[in-house]
């Protein structure tokens, strides 16, 4: 019994081994792939969300998926690029313009609108205060030093975390050009590893992770990116002051799910108390418009062509972000979306298991 009892030890030494070996190899790997996990993470994901677009622009191209890939990549690029170049001109013209106003002690706060006075709950502080500055800007000014000075270094640290995840996204877009122009491969690499681990039923998972992170696209992103441009559209036309920044924050707003009528509200108030009655009234009617519009475009939009319904991907998506940030909208809406389905399957496979003559299925 001596020699087998050796062999045993031999064997499970040799096993303990090679299992150290591999976890050795893969903790090395992910401590070398950790920086661009995210950036892999995020190509993937815009990979997904706009490959039908991809293939229908291969369709017109006769089959040629490297310039299909090329020409979506080079739209994502002007997308994200464009709009951030206006947003930061815009800021740097009016910080470089507000400077060189306080250097040459030009500047200077004009009276408050009678109007505002009236307003519920902050009307009559905000106009006192909005009288002072005109009056006296410095001695505001010099009354909130401690709240200005946090102010800005927040400023500071958000703007240098906004750089930051503009090269990440830039990063993760030329990642997905490449994932799109090789998409036959990474489909099938996904639906192999997906049936190494759910077996048969690996590649329907598949495609319902892909169909998710789509509708995840179309419903939340898609309908905040509506929502904003819609909103600051609006901005733009009656000249509201930060035109642009404010549009930035509708955007903000509508991913994260809170209602834009928390930014839309206070520019109506402000256009009412500062412009004429015809332009008041004209942006009133848009905003009534655009403000509603996720209630009938999410319903839309969020739950097309997927397996699970709606409200599955909606609580995923929220879920997610809360726990996980921004990419969490599409992690948690794919795994509460597949969770669901084995959820499903497990109730089928007990109802099959149940036959009618089964004494338990009777009460018996």
């Amino acid at each position: 019994m001596k020699p087998a009892s050796r062999d045993l030890q031999t064997e499970v030494i040799d096993i303990a081994i090679r299992l150290g070996a591999l976890g050795l190899l893969a903790s090395a790997c992910f401590w070398i792939l950790a920086p661009f996990l995210l950036a892999v993470a995020w190509g993937a994901i815009i990979a997904i969300a706009v490959y039908p677009v991809f293939r229908w622009l291969t369709e017109r191209f006769g089959g040629r998926e490297t310039l299909a890939s090329a020409l979506v990549t080079l739209l994502l690029l002007a997308l994200l690029i464009g709009p951030s170049l206006m947003l930061a001109g815009s800021l740097w013209g009016g910080a470089q313009a507000l400077a060189g106003e306080a250097q040459a002690g030009a500047l200077r706060v004009p009276p408050p609108p009678d109007a505002i006075e009236s307003w519920p709950v902050i009307g009559q502080k905000l106009h006192r205060l909005w009288a002072q500055a005109s009056m006296n800007l410095e001695a505001v000014l010099a009354r909130f030093t401690p709240e200005i000075r946090d102010a800005t270094t927040w400023m500071i640290s958000t703007a240098a975390g906004t750089g930051f995840t503009l090269l990440q996204f830039l990063l993760s877009i030329a990642i997905s050009g490449v994932l799109l122009a090789r998409s036959e491969e990474g489909a099938k690499a996904a639906t192999q590893f997906m049936t190494r681990l759910a077996g048969e039923q690996g590649p329907e998972y598949a495609a319902i992770a892909a169909t998710t992170v789509q509708s995840v696209t179309r419903g939340i992103l898609g309908v905040a990116l509506i929502q904003a441009l819609g909103a600051g559209l609006g901005f733009l036309v009656v000249g509201l002051p930060a035109a642009g920044v404010l549009t930035l924050v509708c955007l903000i707003v509508g991913v994260v799910q809170l209602p834009i009528a928390l930014i839309t509200i206070p520019a109506v108030l402000y256009v009412v108390s500062t412009t004429g009655t015809l332009t008041s009234v004209l942006f009133i009617l848009w905003n009534v418009l655009v403000t509603p519009a996720d209630n009938v475009l999410k319903p839309i939009l969020l739950g097309r062509g997927a397996p699970v319904p709606t409200l599955v991907i909606f609580l995923g998506s929220i879920g997610g972000f809360v726990g996980a940030g921004l990419i969490g909208l599409f992690v948690g809406a794919v795994v509460l979306s597949l969770g669901f389905v084995l959820y499903e399957r497990w109730l089928a496979q007990t109802d099959d298991s149940s036959t009618p003559g089964d004494e338990r299925s009777v009460g018996l």
